[in-house]
């Protein structure tokens, strides 16, 4: 996955009419694959756009970008990486949808098996907790440019390899059969 891939998911989602952005969707995607069993590509359409439809070339581009997270989650290089803008846009931007895609995740958990991170395994819990605080970055305009830029990628690189702990740690949890299907009466 190459940050050139967030304008073309941007784009796309935009087309579709997405309930979310570019970020937050791969975010959710992230968070769902994390905790929910079973969790299906046609789970997250459902989460992301109206009615959980797309045309054929949406769908395709979405579902190769559903393929590469799973894959990378799953590999055992530790491959997984955010789906954030590029370098190149302004770190207002950046933070904005580093912030978006914790949020997406959180969402991703919370609508899996997983309703409070108090019993979550090991670090998970203290991660989950991070997570939300980085709900709420910011740029500090009374640091400097390259202190930012500094702050920004380490804070990238702690969501990416929090997000593959919460993924490990949380594999037994996924590997559980999904609950029966209670019929509402």
């Amino acid at each position: 996955m190459t940050p050139e891939n967030y304008t073309e998911i941007q784009r796309v989602l935009s087309d579709v009419r997405s309930l979310a952005d570019a970020a937050e969707a791969h975010g959710t995607l992230a968070g769902c694959l994390c905790a929910a069993v079973g969790y299906r590509f046609e789970d997250w359409l459902l989460e992301i756009l109206p009615e959980g439809q797309a045309d054929p070339l949406a769908r395709e581009t979405l579902r190769e970008l559903y393929v590469d997270t799973a894959g990378a989650l799953e590999g055992p290089e530790m491959e997984f990486d955010l789906l954030l803008p590029v370098d190149e846009e302004p770190l207002d931007a950046r933070t904005a949808a580093l912030a978006q895609w914790c949020q997406g995740f959180l969402y991703g958990l919370g609508t899996s098996v997983v309703q409070d991170e108090s019993g979550l395994p090991g670090d998970i819990g203290e991660i989950v907790r991070d997570l939300t605080e980085i709900t709420h970055v910011a740029v500090d305009t009374e640091q400097t440019p390259e202190s930012n830029e500094s702050a920004y990628a380490e804070l990238v690189e702690f969501v990416r390899v929090g997000v593959q702990l919460v993924f490990d740690e949380l594999g037994p949890l996924r590997d559980q059969p999904a609950p029966p299907n209670v019929p509402l009466h």
